[in-house]
Formats: structure tokens, C-alpha cells, sequence
């Protein structure tokens, strides 16, 4: 996502009433209004010394974390609050904004079909990445769907350093018997950044795709993600 320019005019003082994101979306739509200035709208009022449209320019692009734009905003999670402080959002502004990052996440989960939900790789994705991407340890679950291809759950099943070479199938598998479950797709997320495929992720998912067929259980895909938006279906890669 290209990085916006941080406003010309800082102070909404400054700009003429038509102008301002409030009366500019009430007049003509959310839709013509940058990120930035959607932010400012949630947070209302800037503090000493910086503007509203600044502390709002200021939360989308973290220079000390190397990140930027909406997508690095929508991974911030309860235990960011300090620095959401930091950056002189009180408890009122930081509320505001992890309330809006959970609508955010709610509705990926929303937007996703009742049925055949696995078929839309794209959806349950970012549906995914919302949640768990920005994790600082490693998670691995599974989202498990019954014959209709329902969602039945999802499912964190490890946590920590995973070592795919000791991570068993069976754990999976034995969760996917006990709900009934006929199909199921597994993701895990790569704290590192890159959400590129390690030969131990190739080599598991493969031996769990062979595990599952089994017993009757098909591993619709496994999803690796990476943040910022990015991710990668072994399906797509071919590597099931």
C-alpha cells in the first residue's frame, strides 16, 4: 500500500469548513477521504503540539517499527496500548481505535461465505492474517468444516517454536473426528515477516494431507502468514 503524504495543513483550524473530514464526509461520503483523515474523525482531537490529522498521520506510520498504512493499523492488539500511549492516544483514543480494529476483524469474518467458506482463499486469508499475523510467536491452527462445508470451529492447536518435524498430524486430525469434521485448512503465521514456505512446512503439510485422506479428512489448504497483508496457500504454490 503506497504511503500517503502527511497533511499540508496540520491544524483543522486552518481549513476552511468544507474541507475538514468530518463535513467533508458527511457532504459527499466516507469514500473520499484518505486514511488518514478517517482516523482523525475516530480520534476527534489531537493534544499540545499536535494536531489531530498529525496524531492520526503519527498512528499510521510507525517509523520505529518499519511499518505503515492500514494494514500494519488493523494487526494492532491489546498489548499495543503502551504504545499507543506513547504516541499520546489516551485510554479513550486507544479504546476507540482497538474497537474499530476488531470491527475490522469481525467483519473479514463476516464477509466470509456460510457455506464452502474454504473455497474463498482470498477471504479467509485476510480473515486470518487479521488475527494472528502480527502474533509475536508462532500459532498454528486449523479451521474445521463439516460435509455441507460449514464452519464447525477454529482451533489454535500449538503455540511457540514450532519445530514442523514435531508437531503431529494427529492432533489436528483427532480435533477434525471428534467435531464431525470432514475437511479442514490449517494455517500458522511466521512472526519473521516472510511468509514464504520452509521445507519442514512443505514436508507437514504433505504428511498431514496423507494422514487426513486416511481417516477421511481433507486438508483444503494451508495458509502461511506474514502481515502487512501478505500470505501464501500451499494449495496455490501447488505443494497439495
Amino acid at each position: 500500500m503506497a504511503r500517503q503524504d502527511r497533511p499540508l495543513r496540520s491544524t483543522l483550524r486552518e481549513m476552511p469548513s468544507g474541507q475538514r473530514p468530518r463535513e467533508r464526509l458527511l457532504a459527499h461520503g466516507a469514500g473520499v477521504l484518505t486514511d488518514c483523515e478517517l482516523i482523525a474523525i475516530l480520534l476527534r482531537t489531537g493534544h499540545r503540539g499536535c494536531s489531530v490529522l498529525d496524531l492520526a498521520y503519527d498512528l499510521l506510520y510507525d517509523e520505529g517499527r518499519g511499518l505503515g498504512g492500514l494494514p500494519a493499523l488493523a494487526l494492532l492488539v491489546e498489548h499495543d496500548l503502551p504504545s499507543l500511549r506513547r504516541k499520546g492516544l489516551g485510554d479513550a483514543k486507544a479504546a476507540t481505535v482497538l474497537a474499530a480494529v476488531e470491527l475490522a476483524r469481525r467483519l473479514a469474518k463476516a464477509q466470509l461465505p456460510q457455506r464452502r467458506p474454504l473455497g474463498d482463499v482470498v477471504g479467509v486469508a485476510r480473515y486470518l492474517n487479521l488475527r494472528y499475523a502480527r502474533r509475536d510467536q508462532e500459532v498454528m491452527g486449523a479451521i474445521y468444516v463439516d460435509v455441507r462445508g460449514r464452519v464447525i470451529s477454529e482451533r489454535e492447536h500449538f503455540v511457540g517454536a514450532l519445530d514442523r518435524t514435531s508437531v503431529e498430524p494427529r492432533v489436528i486430525l483427532k480435533e477434525a473426528l471428534r467435531l464431525g469434521a470432514t475437511a479442514a485448512a490449517i494455517f500458522h503465521n511466521h512472526p519473521s515477516g516472510d511468509p514464504d514456505p520452509s521445507r519442514e512446512d512443505i514436508a507437514f503439510t504433505r504428511r498431514l494431507a496423507r494422514a487426513g485422506a486416511s481417516v477421511g479428512v481433507e486438508l483444503v489448504d494451508h495458509l502461511i502468514l506474514a502481515g502487512g497483508g501478505r500470505w501464501v496457500s500451499m494449495r496455490e504454490r501447488g505443494f497439495l
